[in-house]
């Protein structure tokens, strides 16, 4: 099971029907170099020109990758999510998958879960960032 300690990215990947192993690719590139941490997060001293808004793959930060379908519940109606538009296991984790490959091309040290798996996910948010990215055509 997939872990790491201090600061990081946990990334909770959902995937739909039409998504593609292009796309995750990009996503994979966005939010390794989502420009959402500042310099305290250096493990090393870093100029003093540096950046104050830096990536994950600026600070060699881990990822933590979790498959997560539930982003595509559907809410709209009733009181029951229906899982429509979240693609099926054999879409689906190829394209997790994909994801966690480009990362590590990219020199992310990247930690998974177990796809399907009924997990226990636990993460500690240091500060307000939580994003949602959308990739499109």
């Amino acid at each position: 099971m997939g872990s790491f300690e201090g600061p990081g990215l946990t990334v909770l990947v959902g995937v739909t029907h039409d998504d593609t192993a292009s796309r995750a690719a990009r996503m994979a590139d966005k939010l390794y170099d989502l420009r959402i941490f500042d310099a305290s997060h250096a493990s090393d001293e870093l100029p003093a020109d540096a950046s104050r808004e830096l990536a994950a793959s600026d600070l060699g930060l881990p990822v933590l990758v979790v498959s997560q379908f539930t982003l595509y519940g559907e809410t709209k109606k009733g009181r029951r999510p229906t899982w429509d538009a979240a693609a099926p296991r054999p879409v689906a984790e190829p394209l997790v998958d994909a994801v966690v490959a480009r990362l590590r091309e990219r020199g992310a040290t990247v930690s998974t879960g177990i796809f399907g798996a009924d997990m226990q996910v636990a993460l500690t948010n240091d500060g307000p960032i939580t994003v949602l990215l959308e990739i499109s055509d």
